[in-house]
């Protein structure tokens, strides 16, 4: 997405450039992802070395003896930090926050003294699900926008500061996306069920694909946006409605109810507040359409349901 708004932006006629800088960007996204995991980690393991410490102190209290262990335990956690998929990504790119304890110590100091710990450390509700609901919070609350965090990324690579919120994103949908039962070898849900070769060829051939269909795909979209005036409509929603109209029609294994899906939740997340609805509307439209023409083509059963 944001490959073809900076080539539809830049009006730059050499699409290889951009798909050199997209493939780039795919890379630099997965490292920002798994960084992102690793600090996560990194604030329970720095939480569970203060509880160990405190145990071997001279004359330690009753509470250092028996803590209260449910922050260190969260199931969520402990399933990231358990996963391999997670271990050979982190192990690849030779992560290490050492460098970086302060940082570490003082969002974690900032989680301790708040609210959402303590009520989550004092409820008596304890389930696999309450693990994920508080873990979601706190991310959106405390690493989403810390700013010494944010410099730490900009500093290690310039672009990541961009790339962020995209990272993030994906961050969310692997918590929300894991299952209790989960095997440790399966890989992390969220950022992509395929191997990352097969990712960069999938990013590619959407970036390329929707390029040259680009006159096409807009001449589509006005003739059932009448009542819209097509230039009023934002850039990024015209260019989501074109990214979709190319997965569902170019990519046979893709379930349409998936793309469907995806490019809404892309519109709640970096279009504006009614480009949900509009592009919901729309797209519905245009893949009822597409289909009675028999220019949807899946390869699957029950890929056409949405």
């Amino acid at each position: 997405m944001q490959a073809l708004y900076a080539f539809t932006l830049n009006n730059d006629p050499d699409i290889l450039r951009g798909e050199d800088e997209l493939v780039r960007s795919i890379q630099r996204l997965h490292e920002l992802y798994v960084y992102q995991l690793s600090f996560l980690i990194e604030i329970f393991d720095f939480a569970l070395h203060r509880l160990e410490e405190a145990k071997q102190k001279y004359l330690p209290t009753e509470e250092d003896l028996h803590p209260n262990t449910r922050f260190v335990d969260n199931r969520i956690i402990q399933q990231l930090a358990g996963s391999l998929d997670y271990y050979r990504r982190s192990d690849h790119l030779k992560i290490s926050w050492k460098e970086e304890e302060e940082l570490v110590r003082r969002l974690y100091q900032s989680i301790r003294t708040s609210d959402l710990y303590k009520d989550y450390m004092s409820s008596p509700l304890d389930s696999y699900e309450s693990d994920r609901t508080f873990l979601l919070d706190l991310f959106r609350q405390f690493l989403q926008n810390d700013e010494a965090l944010l410099s730490f990324y900009e500093e290690k690579y310039m672009h990541w500061a961009n790339d962020c919120n995209v990272a993030y994103y994906y961050i969310e949908k692997t918590i929300k996306a894991l299952e209790e039962n989960a095997a440790r070898t399966d890989l992390l849900p969220g950022l992509t069920p395929l191997p990352e070769e097969e990712d960069k060829e999938f990013a590619v051939v959407l970036y390329k694909q929707t390029i040259r269909h680009n006159d096409e795909y807009e001449e589509l979209i006005s003739a059932r946006t009448l009542n819209w005036d097509t230039e009023r409509i934002a850039m990024l929603d015209m260019l989501l409605l074109k990214m979709a109209l190319t997965e569902i029609t170019e990519f046979p294994s893709i379930p349409v109810k998936v793309s469907f899906n995806e490019y809404i939740e892309i519109s709640k997340e970096y279009s504006t507040p009614k480009s949900k609805v509009f592009i919901n509307g729309i797209l519905d439209k245009l893949i009822s359409e597409l289909t009675l023409e028999n220019r949807i083509n899946k390869s699957g059963r029950g890929l056409l349901d949405r």
